[in-house]
């Protein structure tokens, strides 16, 4: 179940400084660049609540290997992939196994360990995804300096086929018989109205957000979450029980959690591609330079238990969210001639603030959940995450396209007819940073006016991210008050 649950964190940050290689070799825009992250993201988002209930109603082992195998093989998939569509097919498919695997293993730990060693048990899976989620942009950087973008994908192969092997080989069949019957109409309308809504934001970069394509996706998109909720409080066996966001409580945790997750997936997206096309680094730099993020989250989080403990959740979490919102706007200052002096500092204070934050809103979410419904409120605890991630990753990228689009305008207007022509040809290029194929095309002071645009809408994507983070530690501050004893429910250090 480490092995698993450490794979599984593992793709979700090492796939990030694979992009701009991604981006080079299969020559992909900036919009099918947001969806190599997002369809992965989105589909395990989707599918976590209902691939619980499967396993929990047909045996967890046997709906365990069933995402186990589904998500080794499309790692090859998408590793074998030979365009940016077949590979956000196949990342997505990857993540319908992400979606049966993850809520399994913490089910099948809580069904092997007896209650005296399961504390232990769940700490150590809980070290070990953290470990999975750091190591991923250094060993991605490492693998791709010794390979190509691919082998962040074949890395899976061994992992996977062990996992099977170990899981056939230790693992026990369970299930319960009084487990939740499956909701087929609240998946499709969850499913289908979020995938609306986040292709509607990341199609503003080629259609106007006024446009009536837009318009019609995001309606369409909003119209199936309405009917969501609306099919939720009808139905006998819902997929997402409504009741449990009567407690402001669970209801603030996950606001939070999404505020945070759409902040940390909008800075890694938007600071890889800065220091690996704008400054030029390769990617096992890039992955190694996030070592002040990752290690401070790694030696605090397991500690967030006792500060929850002697401070209160809401001061924590709060204060938390509070630090890496300075962070994030720490980086939002970057310009083209920044050096790395001017990022570590934020780096850390990001790494300090989500290991705080993060064990301490997991906290106070399960500890407004009655313990029956422990496994969908961790379920919908997962799922905010993963849509604050994805939708958060489309808006801020939508916001970015528009702003470069505004500065690459401004900067051609002097030049030449024919060449103002081609270089408005290049935007593509110019947003997702890639300055110096700019240059090589229309001349050196070209890849220097690509690079400012591309800052520009950096700057501005960080602020509102940073500005989300902002508004998430004020909600935590007012509605995860509350007794100090709601940090005995079980705090963990996991990341992803």
């Amino acid at each position: 179940m480490c092995i698993a649950q450490g794979m599984i964190l593992l793709d979700n940050t090492i796939v990030n400084v694979a992009l701009p290689s991604i981006q080079r070799e299969l020559g992909v825009t900036p919009s099918n660049l947001e969806w190599i992250i997002n369809a992965y993201v989105l589909a395990l988002a989707s599918l976590i609540l209902p691939g619980g209930t499967l396993g929990d109603r047909f045996g967890r082992k046997r709906f365990f290997l069933i995402g186990l195998a589904i998500f080794t093989v499309f790692s090859a998939a998408c590793a074998l992939s030979r365009d940016d569509p077949q590979l956000i097919v196949f990342r997505a498919l990857q993540g319908v196994g992400a979606a049966a695997m993850a809520p399994l293993t913490l089910s099948i730990l809580v069904d092997a360990f007896p209650p005296e060693r399961r504390t232990t048990a769940i700490g150590i899976w809980a070290g070990v995804s953290g470990l999975g989620f750091g190591a991923g942009p250094i060993l991605g950087g490492l693998l791709i300096e010794l390979f190509d973008w691919s082998a962040i994908f074949w890395v899976n192969i061994p992992l996977g086929v062990a996992c099977f092997l170990l899981t056939v080989a230790a693992v026990q069949e369970s299930r319960n018989p009084g487990a939740r019957r499956l909701d087929p109409m609240g998946t499709l309308l969850a499913s289908g109205g979020l995938f609306l809504v986040t292709f509607a934001l990341i199609e503003t970069n080629t259609h106007p957000w006024g446009s009536g394509y837009t318009l019609s996706l995001l309606g369409a998109g909003v119209a199936a979450l309405v009917c969501f909720v609306l099919h939720e409080r009808r139905v006998e066996h819902p997929m997402v029980p409504l009741g449990l966001f009567r407690s402001p409580q669970f209801s603030s945790a996950n606001v939070v959690y999404a505020l945070a997750y759409l902040a940390l997936a909008g800075m890694f997206f938007f600071v890889t591609l800065y220091f690996q096309n704008v400054k030029g680094w390769s990617a096992l730099q890039t992955g190694l330079s996030w070592i002040p993020l990752n290690l401070p989250f790694l030696l605090v989080s397991p500690f967030a238990g006792r500060f929850v403990r002697r401070f209160g959740t809401s001061w924590v979490s709060g204060g938390g969210i509070l630090l890496g919102a300075v962070g994030t706007i720490g980086l939002a200052q970057l310009d083209v001639g920044s050096s790395y002096h001017a990022a570590w500092p934020c780096y850390l204070l990001i790494g300090f603030g989500y290991g705080f934050a993060v064990p301490a809103v997991s906290s106070a979410a399960m500890g407004a959940v009655p313990a029956a419904q422990s496994g969908v409120g961790s379920g919908i605890l997962n799922s905010s995450r993963q849509v604050g991630a994805a939708v958060g990753l489309a808006v801020l990228g939508s916001i970015s396209h528009a702003i470069v689009a505004g500065a690459w305008r401004l900067h051609i207007e002097a030049l030449p007819g024919d060449v103002r022509t081609q270089a408005a040809s290049l935007f593509p290029s110019v947003a997702g940073g890639e300055g110096r194929a700019v240059g090589a095309l229309i001349g050196p002071e070209a890849a220097s006016m690509a690079f400012e645009s591309f800052v520009s809408g950096l700057h501005v994507a960080l602020w509102v991210a940073g500005a989300a983070m902002v508004l998430g530690a004020a909600i935590a501050f007012v509605g995860l008050r509350g007794p100090r004893a709601a940090a005995s429910a079980p705090v963990t250090g996991d990341p992803g």
